[in-house]
């Protein structure tokens, strides 16, 4: 399969996943500092952030054929403010995100909410890893029912874990690396269904949804008629899924 993948984001095929915990590297008082002023004033801009723990990326590298190895760390959102502070250096996020195909071909594409991080962007139903509430280190069934809770809460589909595929990994922007897990198949009516049932129970519960709007796309033509920015790996991956059709 010839791929066509923008500079910016690299592509791993994924058959088996080797996870390993390295501590978070330490920073001296004025990185700390500095960071934490980042973090308070992004925090008075958006009251909506919260420094919650999520996992961040240390290393993504091929040692086999078949297996992807991922150095992962504990961390809080915090963490990534030093992306803007000078001369300091920030581990690349973790995420994973859920390519939800419908029956006649077609990839659910889904806008951030105003109330976000990244109001009006279009990307794939996801979020950032957690790490393991019980300490002990995170495993691939850790990611998938990541992946599966990610997808019930932004779209209203209940998958089970083990019914997503690990598709592949991307590396894009600022070293973010995400997992992209295919969901089985749905017709068109019932993700439109779920979704908005998803919606209207948030709505009443006094919640903005995190996703405000979804659309269904098969090309890259199709991406070039949603407005607003797009996450890096939208184009490559919505390029990639078409031409393994």
């Amino acid at each position: 399969m010839t791929e066509t993948v923008p500079p910016a984001v690299d592509l791993f095929d994924v058959v088996r996943l080797h996870l390993t915990q390295r501590k978070e590297p330490p920073l001296s008082p004025a990185e700390a500092a500095a960071r934490d002023r980042v973090w308070e004033k992004a925090v008075q801009s958006n009251p909506a952030l919260f420094d919650g723990p999520v996992v961040a990326c240390a290393g993504l590298e091929r040692t086999d054929p078949c297996v992807l190895s991922l150095s992962w760390v504990p961390v809080t959102y915090r963490h990534y403010a030093l992306r803007r502070v000078p001369g300091a250096t920030a581990l690349g996020s973790l995420f994973v995100n859920v390519l939800q195909p419908t029956d006649d071909g077609r990839l659910v594409a889904a806008r951030m909410s105003s109330s976000t991080a990244a109001p009006g962007r279009w990307q794939l139903p996801g979020g950032s890893v957690e790490p393991p509430l019980t300490g002990e280190g995170l495993v691939d069934a850790d990611l998938a029912g990541q992946a599966a809770r990610e997808l019930f809460e932004e779209l209203g589909i209940r998958v089970a874990a083990g019914a997503l595929q690990l598709w592949v990994a991307t590396r894009g922007e600022n070293s973010s690396v995400g997992l992209t897990y295919l969901a089985p198949e749905l017709p068109q009516p019932a993700v439109r269904a779920a979704f908005a049932d998803m919606a209207a129970g948030e709505q009443a519960r006094g919640h903005e949804p995190e996703l405000d709007d979804i659309a269904f796309v098969s090309s890259l033509e199709d991406l070039g008629t949603l407005p607003g920015p797009h996450a890096d790996y939208l184009a490559p991956i919505v390029e990639r899924y078409a031409a393994g059709r």
